[in-house]
């Protein structure tokens, strides 16, 4: 199993997008964060995120962390 499979962290950056009709592009521009670094939290490769970067994420998307991060057991 890949190490980045390991932690069982799971992003749903992506599904909140679709929901509230927003970009990756549009979030990034909102933000302040780079698309780049956007697609890397999205795309689940992502190895650390500050909660300051969390906290602008959850105020432009108007949700809780836990609507973008969940754990599954490993």
């Amino acid at each position: 199993m890949p190490e980045e499979e390991l932690h069982g962290i799971r992003i749903h950056l992506d599904r909140v997008l679709a929901e509230r009709g927003m970009t990756l592009t549009e979030l990034s521009a909102r933000v302040d964060i780079t698309v780049v670094n956007l697609s890397v939290l999205k795309n689940g490769r992502a190895k650390a995120i500050r909660f300051s970067t969390l906290s602008r994420i959850c105020e432009v998307l108007q949700c809780q962390p836990g609507d973008l991060i969940t754990h599954d057991s490993v």
